[in-house]
């Protein structure tokens, strides 16, 4: 294939924006290593070669080696075992197997130990020139990752929120303003797409910090009891008072009160909290005193308030008392271009929760980045923190996902442009199933929809002619 015919190489690791990658090539065999390394150069990339499994451990100890490209029959202690090494002492770095001893346990074996993807001998070109430009796009996509993390980090009192879209930078446009201001603000969202962080940040980052941040769900609380919980009481206000309370508006002081599920709240107990906003004090139940209200309110909710305002189930005096500022947050299907970053975060939270580096595999990055996560972004971290406690190795894959994540609407096999018999689509699919279960055969088989008796019998006779999908 001629240079103006074979797919282009990623551009992450231009001047501009990094340094050229690295490809340390691992094979005892001349041809081998020099065609890696003609196709690995073309591409402008780096490489540095090894014979043994020795020199190329002394070359990963002397400098950075972005992408690793090994055979698994290499001499000495062996590519499985170089593969492992390299997972612990250098882990951002990516390997790619190379291996003609091609069968489902040993490819499934290296990718359960870390393998980013293998390709079996002998090789076709454009097939490795393929596989070279996903890794340097994931690599790509790992380094602007990075560098979102350390502006995300730096950047004061946003430390819960994630992402750079358009949305997401109004959002933060408005929080920056607010949070030097007392107006009271209204936050609209559906369900799981941050809407304490955003009160959160809106106060921590603003001039009442140091102060008291006193969140109450409103939707949790028994209607009898909201006043009270509210607004306090005095002893001998009702039946079981055996003592004077503080209300959560009270304990709030100077600080800010967070009322979560606004929209829950009993239209009663709407009008009272209206006329303790507009007074700016507070009646324990059962007393005769008021308590100056000196604490900021902000409100959230999932519902659509205009709507209820119409249908007379919520307050429009209340609704135009809380909503001075409004900001609404963007469900995750309207930004799906901030759900690598969530990823990698999540994927730090709960690694380092469980003492172990976990990344994920482009398949399952690709099922994440495709699906319209109806529970926002608490549907995303769920789902992370699902595949951390039910994988098996260092990489997330498809399989590892929750079920409504591995079967998207339309899904079919890749497939060449030629037609291919039944036999080869049904070991290309024996073959993923495998992959995305992380070697684990139940799995496979209830992937597949087949018996295990029947798996097994299909590994015997397609084990000797594997090839990737």
């Amino acid at each position: 294939m001629g240079a103006s015919s074979r797919p282009e190489m990623g551009t992450a690791f231009s001047p501009e924006r990094g340094a050229t990658p690295t490809i340390l090539i691992v094979d005892d065999e001349d041809s081998t290593r020099n065609l890696c390394r003609d196709v690995v150069s073309e591409s402008g990339l780096r490489t540095r070669l090894a014979a043994t499994t020795e020199q190329a451990l002394e070359i990963l100890d002397q400098s950075p080696v972005e992408i690793l490209i090994t055979d698994l029959r290499v001499p000495q202690i062996g590519g499985l075992e170089l593969l492992k090494r390299v997972r612990q002492d250098f882990p951002q770095t990516a390997v790619l197997v190379l291996t003609q001893y091609g069968t489902i346990e040993s490819a499934v074996e290296a990718t359960r130990l870390g393998a980013a993807d293998y390709i079996t001998k002998p090789f076709h070109i454009p097939e490795l020139r393929s596989k070279i430009d996903r890794m340097v796009r994931l690599l790509e996509v790992d380094q602007e990752n990075r560098v979102l993390r350390e502006t995300l980090r730096t950047r004061p009192g946003f430390g819960g929120l994630i992402g750079v879209s358009l949305k997401m930078q109004k959002v933060y446009r408005v929080i920056e303003k607010v949070s030097q201001h007392n107006y009271p603000v209204l936050i609209l969202g559906e369900s799981g797409t941050g809407k304490e962080l955003v009160a959160r940040s809106v106060h921590f980052s603003g001039v009442r910090r140091n102060r008291p941040f006193i969140p109450v769900d409103c939707s949790s609380l028994v209607p009898t009891l909201i006043e009270a919980e509210l607004f306090g009481y005095v002893k001998g206000a009702f039946t079981g008072a055996m003592h004077s309370k503080q209300g959560l508006m009270e304990i709030a002081g100077n600080g800010t009160l967070f009322l979560d599920e606004i929209g829950d709240m009993p239209t009663d107990m709407q009008a009272k909290l209206l006329r303790a906003l507009q007074e700016k004090e507070v009646r324990p139940v059962g007393s005769t005193e008021r308590i100056p209200l000196a604490a900021r309110i902000i409100a959230a909710t999932n519902r659509d308030l205009e709507a209820a305002v119409r249908q007379e189930k919520f307050r429009q005096d209340l609704f135009f008392r809380l909503n001075v500022v409004q900001i609404k947050l963007p469900p995750l299907r309207e930004r799906k271009s901030d759900i690598d970053a969530l990823v990698i975060s999540f994927l730090e939270k709960f690694s380092e929760a469980n003492g172990k580096i976990r990344t994920i595999s482009e398949e399952a990055m690709s099922r994440l980045r495709t699906y319209d996560w109806p529970g926002n972004v608490r549907e995303l971290e769920n789902a992370i923190e699902r595949a951390i406690a039910l994988g098996s190795g260092p990489i997330l894959h498809a399989g590892d996902l929750p079920t409504s994540l591995q079967y998207g609407t339309g899904e079919r096999l890749p497939q060449n442009d030629e037609l291919l018999p039944l036999e080869e689509l049904e070991r290309r699919a024996i073959l993923r199933a495998l992959r995305d279960a992380g070697g684990d055969k139940l799995a496979a088989a209830r992937i597949l929809g087949i018996g295990k008796t029947t798996l097994y019998r299909k590994l015997k006779q397609y084990q000797a002619e594997i090839q990737p999908n």
